[in-house]
C-alpha cells in the first residue's frame, strides 16, 4: 500500500528537482557530463566482463553517452533499458559494438528487439534527485524498482546526476531501492547500501 502523504511529498520534490535540473545551461551540462565520466572511471570498480546497464538520456537528464562509448571501446558489455509496458520491468538489451540503436519510447534509443538480453553487474541510474542516504527520486513510474526486484542478483546501483539535484531528504518506502553511489560533476559519493 502506497502512503498518500509520502507520494504527495515525492510529487512536490519531483517538481522542485525537475525545475533545478531544467535550469542548468548547455555549457554546464556538457562540462558536468565530462566530469561525471572522469569521476566514474576513477572511482567505480569495474572488472573485465562486468555488464553495465546504462541509459539513453531523455529530456534534461545527465548525458552518460561518454561513459557508454568508453565502456564499449574497452569491450565492457553494455545493456540499455527498454520500457515494455506501464507495469512491466525494463528489458535490458545488449548494445553490441557497431549495432544501431532504435527509438524505444519516451525519447530513448535502444538496441533492436532481437538483441540479446543480459543481467547487469552495475546499473547507471538516471534520477531527478538524491539525498545524503542514497535515496533516489525517480519519475514515479517504478520501472527501476520493478526491474531490480526481478533480477537474480542485486547489481551495484550508481546514480548519475548534477550536484544541483541533491535534496535534503527523500521519503523512502519499502519498495525504494537505495543507491550504492552517486556520481556528480563534483565527485563520487558512496552510500554503503550494497548487497
Amino acid at each position: 500500500m502506497v502512503d498518500a502523504m509520502i507520494e504527495e511529498a515525492k510529487a512536490a520534490l519531483r517538481l522542485e528537482a525537475h525545475a533545478k535540473r531544467a535550469a542548468l545551461g548547455a555549457n554546464r551540462r556538457a562540462e558536468a557530463a565530462k566530469a561525471v565520466s572522469d569521476h566514474f572511471f576513477e572511482s567505480i570498480k569495474l572488472t573485465p566482463g562486468d555488464i553495465v546497464a546504462g541509459y539513453w538520456r531523455i529530456r534534461d537528464e545527465l548525458d552518460c553517452q561518454a561513459i557508454l562509448i568508453r565502456l564499449m571501446d574497452s569491450f565492457q558489455p553494455v545493456v540499455l533499458p527498454v520500457v515494455m509496458g506501464p507495469d512491466e520491468p525494463l528489458e535490458l538489451r545488449v548494445w553490441e559494438q557497431g549495432a544501431a540503436l532504435y527509438p524505444a519510447g519516451f525519447g530513448t534509443l535502444a538496441p533492436a528487439e532481437l538483441a540479446p538480453r543480459a543481467e547487469p553487474d552495475i546499473v547507471l541510474v538516471p534520477l531527478l534527485g538524491f539525498d545524503a542516504k542514497g535515496t533516489r527520486l525517480g519519475y514515479g513510474g517504478g520501472y527501476y524498482d520493478r526491474t531490480l526486484v526481478q533480477l537474480k542478483k542485486r547489481p551495484q546501483l550508481v546514480g548519475l546526476a548534477f550536484s544541483a539535484q541533491e535534496v535534503d531528504e527523500i521519503p523512502r518506502e519499502n519498495h525504494d531501492v537505495p543507491l550504492d553511489a552517486v556520481v556528480t560533476e563534483v565527485g563520487v559519493r558512496q552510500f554503503g547500501n550494497g548487497a
